[in-house]
């Protein structure tokens, strides 16, 4: 034999493994061909590839892997059974650029399933690796790395943490500072993936100065990273008053309440949510973002968008509104209740008619005049029907009842009490009667209207306890009231009212 020949031989076998290692990256981008990948043990033969001589057959056999581990998480975990990783991450730091980024793409595959394969691409040495990338000059090395690790991070504080100790907080507040706005992107994610878990691994994002980076991308016309960006502040500022003032002392306002006007819906929810964190926690922080123009800005979101992007708006106004009555005024006077009581009758979710309940007996908790702007609204009837609708969930309820029990017990106003004198249970109802006799015996033109419209026929009709509370407030109207008059039906009083000079 020649050597020619002899090449020859091994220029097949290299044309073969090429083909092969390319045919089945191909195959694994597509979700029907994995199931028949899968029986045919194609992990066993994309292994040795990964070390093979020929580096496109390496990047190639790795970013196969990636597609497979990233369908589900039994090739995940085939991944890690099969001592792969440790191979993918040999002599990486040697690399290329292309090896690096699909190496990267395995570890993330890998992590995004589970917390505990998460932890298995910790364990094997990953993180370390990953740093390398971090340190990369191209920006794709560093975008698949930062990925990786967000996906590793978002799980529990523990990987954060292992996240956080391995270096990567410093090298991601870099990567925001880069020209690419794709790597831009994923770092500000992965910041936030990091700082969710606790206020300690918040406070890691904070002292390697992110706020200010991150702030000034605010206003970043590219949507998706304003998404991030405005995450990223958000559960930075969700843990403690101190972070969430550290983050109001970059200056994000008025900036930010532009982000409520984008035409990106992720943009607005994010936006509401950055306002929504930092209000929670005092009444000075509320005043702050009021006198920005704050709660304006949140009300006409809520009123311009549907859904889930409403959310954060209606739990935010019912913060600001918890705080104190003037708060709570300042929502009222910007005309919040409208859009809040829209939301109750718009949503079909439940759970973002709960919070609208929430919000409105936060507001209307507080004094008569803030409780009457509610009634006003026609808001106490939608409640009641909700709570009373036996398709509303059992938190729905819980939420429709307290929000009627704190408007009802500071409202006098009647005309909106009266409409639900006929129509509530008897847990809700006590609470109206007890506003009648709170204000009954002290308004003479009350007194008069009561009987005409009939609400003292149906106070008459309820039946209570003896001795109960509500026993005692129908006692307490029923003395405003001559004697004969209370046993007297509606007809007759109808008829008979001007026959008695009594002083009411």
């Amino acid at each position: 034999m020649s050597q020619r020949q002899v090449l020859q031989v091994f220029e097949q076998y290299q044309r073969a493994r090429t083909q092969f290692v390319q045919a089945v990256a191909e195959f694994a981008a597509r979700p029907q061909n994995i199931d028949t990948l899968q029986n045919a043990g194609v992990m066993t033969l994309l292994r040795p590839l990964l070390l093979d001589v020929i580096p496109n057959i390496q990047q190639t056999a790795a970013l196969a892997l990636g597609r497979l581990a990233n369908s589900n998480d039994a090739l995940a975990e085939a991944v890690v059974k099969g001592d792969i990783l440790p191979q993918l991450l040999c002599s990486l730091s040697e690399q290329n650029r292309f090896y690096k980024k699909a190496a990267a793409f395995v570890l993330r595959a890998v992590g995004k399933h589970s917390p505990q394969l998460a932890r298995s691409v910790v364990q094997c040495g990953a993180l370390e690796m990953l740093m390398i990338c971090l340190e990369d000059f191209d920006p794709g090395v560093k975008e698949a790395a930062s990925w990786a690790l967000g996906y590793i991070a978002r799980h529990n504080s523990e990987l954060s943490q292992a996240v956080v100790d391995a270096g990567a907080i410093p090298l991601l507040v870099l990567c925001i500072q880069e020209p690419e706005i794709a790597l831009k992107r994923i770092a500000a994610s992965t910041l936030s993936d990091i700082s969710k878990h606790s206020p300690e691994l918040a406070q890691t994002v904070v002292d390697a100065g992110a706020i200010a980076h991150l702030a000034q991308l605010i206003l970043n016309p590219d949507a998706k990273l304003k998404r991030q960006v405005l995450s990223a502040l958000s559960q930075i500022a969700k843990h403690s008053v101190e972070l969430a003032e550290l983050v109001v002392e970059a200056e994000i306002f008025p900036v930010v309440l532009t982000c409520l006007k984008d035409s990106d819906e992720y943009v607005k929810k994010n936006g509401a949510t950055l306002i929504r964190e930092i209000v929670k926690h005092t009444p000075e922080l509320s005043q702050l973002i009021v006198n920005a123009g704050g709660v304006a800005a949140v009300i006409d979101c809520i009123g311009s968008c549907r859904g889930t992007v409403r959310l954060p708006g209606i739990m935010m106004l019912g913060y600001v509104a918890a705080h104190s009555e003037n708060l709570s005024m300042a929502v009222i006077v910007s005309k919040g209740i409208p859009p809040l009581c829209a939301c109750l009758i718009e949503e079909q979710e439940d759970h973002i008619k709960a919070a609208a309940a929430w919000a409105l007996g936060q507001i209307g908790r507080h004094t008569p005049e803030h409780a009457c702007a509610v009634a006003v609204a026609n808001v106490l009837p939608i409640l009641l029907s909700i709570y009373m609708d036996t398709r509303s969930s059992e938190d729905l309820q819980i939420k429709t009842k307290r929000a009627l029990k704190n408007i009802l017990q500071k409202c006098t106003y009647l005309p909106a009490l009266e409409q639900l004198l006929h129509d509530a249970p008897p847990n809700i109802i006590k609470h109206i009667v007890g506003q009648f006799s709170k204000v009954l015996p002290h308004d003479s033109k009350a007194r008069r209207l009561f009987v005409t419209t009939g609400g003292l026929k149906k106070v008459q009709e309820i039946k209570a306890e003896p001795g109960s509370l509500l026993q005692e407030y129908i006692n307490t109207i029923n003395n405003c009231y001559p004697e004969e008059i209370v046993s007297t039906t509606a007809l007759i009083l109808t008829n008979v009212y001007g026959k008695f000079s009594v002083s009411w």
